[in-house]
């Protein structure tokens, strides 16, 4: 014989009660069954019936809220707590609170330092990396050493000799580009077609034509 349509599933009622008491605060229907429905498996629709059983066997109490309904356990099955009981309460909240706000802090240490010896090297990283270091600090010790002993190093006249003239062919460079430029507007003044097609047909390439830019002095 079949259960009738308002009969909730076997267990669903007991677990609903226990879970509303432990809570002791309102939830909807959708509110509970998206709490329980991993854990215990059951089904909106069992949830509902369940709820309803309840609230009708006087074991929770509903009510509407707006257009939903809220169950919550029945507050008559409580103690009364006293006011001292409450400080009491709140004085363990704010104890409890700091505690978990200072393992939240410590845990936050340990994590940034479990992240810095995690991208530490390696005893053999280590090894490997000294290993390497020396080898190129002996390649430069090597290439220092050809350089002392070299007989073609540039004196310091001769170096202030090429930055002169280079400083002079910088100079002459700027200079003629300058007359270049002048003489070329002034044929353009009179020419009657572009510069770029004056160009072509004289046969001027200019230091952009070519990608040069002229050095810094």
């Amino acid at each position: 014989m079949s259960k009738g349509r308002s009969e909730a599933a076997p267990g669903a009622s007991g677990i609903l009660l226990k879970y509303l008491q432990e809570q002791n605060r309102p939830y909807s229907a959708q509110d509970v069954f998206g709490n329980l429905q991993r854990e215990h498996g059951l089904g909106k629709t069992a949830v509902v019936k369940a709820l309803e059983q309840l609230a009708q066997q006087g074991k929770i109490k509903e009510k509407m809220y707006g257009k939903q309904k809220i169950y919550f356990a029945d507050q008559d099955q409580f103690d009364v707590v006293s006011d001292a009981d409450l400080q009491g309460l709140d004085a363990r909240i704010l104890a409890v609170t700091a505690k978990v706000q200072s393992l939240q802090q410590s845990c936050r240490h340990m994590e940034a330092e479990l992240k810095e010896l995690t991208s530490a090297l390696t005893t053999p990283e280590m090894q490997k990396e000294i290993q390497e270091l020396k080898k190129e600090c002996a390649g430069y010790r090597e290439r220092l050493k050809n350089i002392k002993e070299a007989t073609n190093h540039v004196t310091p006249e001769e170096k202030e000799q090429v930055y002169k003239e280079r400083q002079r062919y910088h100079k002459e460079w700027r200079k003629r580009k300058r007359m270049a430029t002048e003489l070329s507007d002034a044929i353009l003044e009179g020419y009657p077609k572009s510069k770029k097609q004056f160009f072509e047909e004289v046969g001027i390439e200019t230091d952009e034509d070519h990608d040069v830019k002229l050095p810094d002095p």
